[in-house]
């Protein structure tokens, strides 16, 4: 790619930047935020790393709105973050409208990119932006399920011994307390999970998994989570610059997978340089198909909230 903008030079939106800029997956990042001097000071900052790290990709960052004009992809992160004993559906209201506001601008400076939304929660407002634009889902698209399956490989590492990278992991649904963890789809390399973690302490980590965001924000108490979410976007954006064909788990919008309409939320995906090629449907056993059925309908409830908002 020749240019990513990032919406938001906050936490992840810096931690994000820099991870681009440093495995120079494009030749320009740029970052767009309303704080007057914030976007410009993050992408200095970023840019005077590039003699340690040995990379070449160029930052910038304004206020204004131009600076996404001819971008190949924009990360949309801006938002009110949680604060502890907050769930992502109660920064709804206020996130709603800068979201809308977001994609606006998007549409007029950058009609051709692919829009990857990290802000929360996530599964709403991709499901906005993508009625907003109007555009296919192959270009909106939304970052959760990559985070939340790599908290549980995380914690399956600890668990196990295991090195991480032989842990492959699956997680379905909003990207909430709802989520769907899927570990009969969860591997040490190649070997079921299930042969290494008696049954009571893989419930235990599904559901740290579920609470895996609110864990950070409890402990950090000022910040949530943003170097394994920028880390997760990072991955994403790789599996589309270079065109790796991936199969990762997005929020996307469903037309008819999994039985659902109208609605966007993580599934697995293959991500290519379009986008969003394709939507994978695993097979769910019954109790796999009631969470899901769970999860969905607390995004659903979301979704409705969006006409009393607006």
């Amino acid at each position: 790619m020749q240019k990513i903008s990032i919406v938001g030079a906050g936490r992840v939106g810096e931690t994000t930047a820099q991870i681009l800029a440093e495995e120079e997956l494009c030749r320009e990042v740029a970052l767009y935020d309303v704080r007057e001097d914030v976007p410009e000071g993050v992408a200095l900052d970023i840019f005077q790393t590039a003699p340690f790290f040995e990379f070449d990709c160029r930052l910038s960052g304004s206020n204004d709105p131009a600076i996404l004009a001819d971008s190949d992809l924009v990360v949309v992160t801006a938002g009110f973050p949680r604060k502890p004993g907050m769930s992502r559906s109660d920064v709804l209201a206020a996130n709603v409208k800068i979201v809308d506001d977001v994609t606006d601008h998007i549409v007029e400076h950058a009609p051709n990119a692919i829009i990857l939304v990290v802000s929360n929660p996530v599964d709403t407002l991709t499901y906005r932006v993508a009625q907003r634009t109007g555009w296919p889902r192959s270009r909106v698209f939304g970052q959760a399920g990559v985070l939340d399956a790599s908290r549980m490989a995380a914690f399956i590492a600890e668990e196990t011994g295991f090195s991480a990278l032989d842990i492959t992991t699956i997680v379905l649904g909003g990207h909430g307390d709802t989520m769907v963890p899927m570990p009969r789809y969860c591997t040490v390399n190649g070997v079921p999970v299930s042969t290494f973690i008696p049954a009571d302490r893989l419930e235990a980590i599904i559901e740290r998994t579920r609470k895996g965001g609110a864990e950070i924000l409890a402990l950090r108490k000022n910040s949530s989570a943003y170097d394994a979410p920028a880390a997760a976007v990072a991955a994403m954006v790789d599996a589309i610059s270079n065109n790796r064909r991936r199969l990762m788990p997005c929020v996307a919008l469903l037309e008819g997978e999994y039985g659902k309409h109208d609605i966007a939320m993580g599934v697995p995906c293959i991500l290519d340089e379009s986008g969003l090629r394709k939507v994978v449907e695993l097979e769910l056993n019954e109790r796999e198909r009631a969470d899901f059925e769970r999860s969905s309908a607390a995004v659903r409830e979301d979704i409705e909230r969006l006409a009393s908002i607006v």
